[in-house]
């Protein structure tokens, strides 16, 4: 009520032009068409979630075993947190476009008034205006008048950021107090700059973006042809879905939506057709839609810590991507499909329920790096030989019994991990994995005792780690490994070399088992073998019978 100041007089046509100034300033910032038509869309994604959930709360059956009524109950409790939901998700928008309406509607009545006072009626009812001055000062009255609707001047303006393409923002001439037979002279329109970063949106002040900010942010990125955008930890808690407009993106190349709370992605995630990164680590995400193998140039995708169970079979058209983090997930298995990723260089799926990697893994030509640590594999496919370019493999916190023979084809192999699994031996043919540099084997406890007799073929190692298990004496070829540096063997029953050796260092040990080996051979030269009982009989027998042989002749 203060603001419109019901008592006040208005004696004269400037008072009132004032007041009718003051009431518009007033109004907050208009809105610009760019959040209008985020508004709208938003509007109408609601509807149709909300429609499509009442329609799966219709279909539901009772069970024979359940009350009618309690059933019913629970039917009209989710419809009611449908409809609450709805309307806190469009409360926004709904108060954007209300605000939208009320500034159309001034716009008018301003109007509405500039044509009252450029053209007054002629029941006189704007005759206690002052009186016109000469034709000749004309321009001294335009730029003294204080009755003028100069809004571009007294309306507070709105920082560029905010700012829209919209008539409103338009500066104009100054409608004046002018004679009825003269026009004043209208300037060209000036029409304020409309940009609207993704970075301003995503707020610089650590404010976080709503619903309503997050679709007018993507729709003023799709108008601008915006090639990247970073929203990581900037959506509030209630923003759980993303708008279908996301799909009019088609020029992003970069998308960054890690660490909020998005539990469902729009099926029009696949018109983002130029997109080569996509980072959604860090949300609540259970299911994917088929949509995302439209991703054609995905070339990194991070999917860790969500809530998946599975993978669409659309992954298969993924064939450009080359890193990929299904890390932290629910995932009980790899798909079969994940073989047609034939440009993959990374795959991390460490920390899911995976209890078998498929042997399609073998069509991952390109594979790098391939990491599975603490899942539940009994064992490894013997088509990961096929895998010639893996160069780390990690599979820590497994239940792993057994390496495959195949293993001796990894030849650009360069770090092995598979400690904390249930390993009884390591096969022969790894040793002819001969680039190892980084070999763990610790922590397999009470099942493995001894290394492979080749282990010296490993030339190239660096670093060795046997440490928990039951191994009591090194090979003879250990000597051979005289790059190593870090050779961790404790908790072992350890006589060959003895404890204090092997707490030297690995060079120590290497030079132990050098000195072992050749004392060993040098003690096999001197001592010359006895003949046996055996042997000395047949050599008597032979000479009796040479002696026989030669009284015959």
């Amino acid at each position: 009520m203060d603001l419109i100041q019901m008592d006040k007089r208005l004696d004269s046509t400037e008072q009132v032009v004032e007041e009718i100034m003051r009431i518009h300033r007033s109004l907050p910032p208009r809105p610009g068409i760019d959040e209008v038509e985020a508004a709208k869309g938003l509007i109408d994604n609601v509807e149709k979630e909300d429609q499509a959930c009442l329609e799966a709360i219709a279909k539901q059956r009772k069970s024979s075993e359940v009350p009618g009524e309690l059933f019913m109950v629970l039917q009209e409790m989710k419809k009611g947190y449908v409809q609450f939901r709805s309307k806190e998700q469009k409360r926004e928008a709904l108060k954007l476009l209300d605000l939208e309406t009320v500034h159309a509607l001034f716009d008018d009545f301003i109007q509405r008034a500039s044509n009252c006072i450029a053209s007054p009626s002629s029941n006189g009812s704007v005759s206690s205006r002052p009186p016109l001055p000469p034709a000749t000062t004309t321009t001294a009255v335009r730029s003294d008048s204080q009755s003028s609707l100069n809004f571009s001047e007294k309306a507070p303006v709105r920082p560029k950021d905010m700012v829209s393409r919209d008539d409103s923002f338009v500066t104009k001439a100054k409608p004046s107090l002018y004679s009825d037979d003269f026009t004043a002279p209208r300037k060209p329109p000036q029409i304020l700059d409309s940009t609207l970063s993704a970075r301003k949106f995503a707020g610089n002040d650590g404010e976080k973006l709503s619903l309503i900010k997050l679709a007018s942010l993507i729709e003023v990125s799709a108008k601008k042809a915006t090639p990247e955008i970073n929203l990581q930890n900037k959506l509030t808690d209630q923003v759980e879905w993303l708008p279908d407009s996301l799909g009019k993106l088609s020029s992003l190349t970069s998308l960054d939506l890690s660490e909020n709370h998005i539990v469902v992605l729009p099926n029009t995630i696949g018109g983002l057709s130029s997109l080569t990164k996509l980072d959604l680590h860090s949300n609540r995400i259970g299911q994917l839609p088929e949509s995302i193998g439209e991703l054609l140039n995905l070339v990194y995708l991070n999917l860790g810590s969500n809530q998946l169970s599975s993978l669409p079979s659309a992954f298969s058209r993924l064939l450009r991507l080359e890193e990929l983090d299904l890390s932290c997930n629910n995932l009980p298995i790899l798909p079969e499909s994940i073989g047609s990723l034939v440009s993959l260089k990374k795959l991390d799926v460490e920390t899911n329920d995976i209890e078998e990697i498929p042997y399609s893994i073998g069509g991952c030509s390109s594979l790098k790096e391939l990491r599975a640590d603490y899942n539940k594999l009994k064992a490894l496919p013997e088509a990961i030989g096929k895998i010639t370019t893996l160069e780390i493999l990690s599979v820590r916190y497994n239940n792993i019994r057994q390496l495959p023979t195949t293993m001796s084809s990894l030849a650009n192999l360069k770090e092995l991990d598979v400690s904390f699994n249930e390993l009884e031996s390591v096969p022969e043919s790894l040793c002819f994995a001969t680039t190892l540099v980084k070999l763990n084997i610790g922590n397999n406890f009470a099942d493995m005792i001894s290394l492979p007799r080749s282990i010296g073929n490993l030339e190239m190692l660096e670093e060795l780690d046997i440490s928990n298990n039951q191994i009591r004496v090194l090979p003879d070829s250990f000597k051979m490994l005289t790059k190593l540096r870090v050779f961790r063997a404790q908790e072992n029953p350890l006589q060959v070399p003895p404890r204090d050796i092997a707490e030297k260092g690995p060079q120590a040990v290497v030079q132990y088992m050098n000195d072992l080996v050749e004392t060993r051979n040098a003690k096999s030269l001197m001592v010359k073998p006895k003949k046996s009982w055996v042997q000395m009989c047949f050599f008597s027998k032979s000479n009796k019978r040479k002696q026989s042989s030669m009284e015959i002749v």
